[in-house]
């Protein structure tokens, strides 16, 4: 199956992102090269692109499509939970640019096997990595049942939490759920019909992605890959970063908030006593899809995107 994916605000991102022609900009969520196809028909022969990605489906759709281009490309199979690391090994610890296109792909929804679909009939997997031990099986036969209410209800923001885990608790006591079917049938029958009805949406939805986030750890490792983006930004470099739910957005913004104030004294000092100096300017209000971008890919109906930009007079600035 190729590799099919369209990139939520291309050119709003890459016009915020790239100042610097002939500079280094790493894609945190490479996919299949749509923000860095973009970034790399920008840069000169003396630029640079270093894209990273966790799944080997992505990999080898963006070693195709960026064969071409002039500027280095080097392409990195991880996490970017390891981007400082990564970046000490490629010997770019002082960049131009970093992107971060967070959630799960076009392509990893409609490949079923994948496991991500509540639409499809599938195996219960949502491994971003395919390579990695813990899956939505895991989550979904393994958890306890105050477990599986905490994550529906933080990582879903779903009211009906509590219910869906009892009727899961309950169902997996006389087999295991195995598939993406027979998880949606037993949470359709935890949430009342005329729940369903009045809600609007699938009702599996919240719950889907609460799997998906706790079986990829997608919150847990944002702010602190945040700040690493920004601690091996340049002066004048750029931090971009596209979110897709109120969580993701939540978490970058209170990041890029905290990392553009100075002082962060308690509000009862008299006098400043941290010497905290901010490490960014935000640039601008988040930005949404325009009208026509919505009218051909509705998933980008819930993206913002934020822009940082890294100060010269910052604190560990490079």
């Amino acid at each position: 199956m190729e590799f099919h994916h369209i990139s939520v605000m291309l050119e709003e991102t890459v016009k915020g992102l790239v100042t610097n022609k002939d500079g280094i900009y790493v894609d945190c969520t490479l996919g299949g090269a749509g923000h860095s196809s973009r970034i790399a028909s920008l840069l000169t022969e003396k630029g640079r692109l270093i894209g990273i990605d966790q799944d080997p489906a992505a990999i080898a759709a963006a070693e195709e499509r960026l064969k071409d281009f002039p500027c280095k490309v080097d392409i990195v199979h991880s996490n970017f939970s390891r981007l400082g690391e990564i970046l000490e090994e490629q010997g770019a610890t002082s960049v131009d640019g970093v992107v971060f296109d967070l959630g799960v792909s076009s392509h990893q929804i409609d490949t079923a096997e994948r496991g991500f679909s509540y639409i499809q009939d599938a195996p219960l997997d949502m491994r971003m990595n395919p390579e990695a031990d813990f899956s939505a099986y895991d989550v979904v036969n393994g958890y306890e049942e105050t477990e599986l209410n905490r994550i529906f209800k933080e990582y879903g923001e779903e009211r009906w939490s509590k219910r869906i885990a009892q009727f899961i608790v309950q169902a997996r006591e006389k087999a295991p759920i195995e598939t993406t079917g027979q998880l949606v049938d037993i949470i359709c029958k935890a949430v009342p019909k005329a729940v369903r009805q009045a809600a609007g949406g699938h009702p599996a939805k919240r719950v889907f992605q609460a799997i998906r986030i706790e079986v990829n750890d997608e919150l847990g490792i944002l702010a602190n890959t945040f700040r690493t983006a920004v601690a091996h930004l340049k002066p004048g470099g750029r931090i971009a970063i596209i979110t897709f739910h109120s969580l993701e957005d939540r978490i970058a913004k209170t990041v890029l908030k905290e990392m553009s104030r100075g002082c962060i004294c308690p509000p009862e000092l008299p006098v400043c006593m941290c010497n905290h100096k901010p490490e960014i300017k935000i640039i601008g209000k988040p930005i949404q899809a325009s009208v026509a971008e919505l009218e051909h890919n509705s998933r980008s109906k819930s993206a913002k995107l934020r822009i940082g930009e890294k100060l010269a007079n910052s604190e560990g600035g490079n």
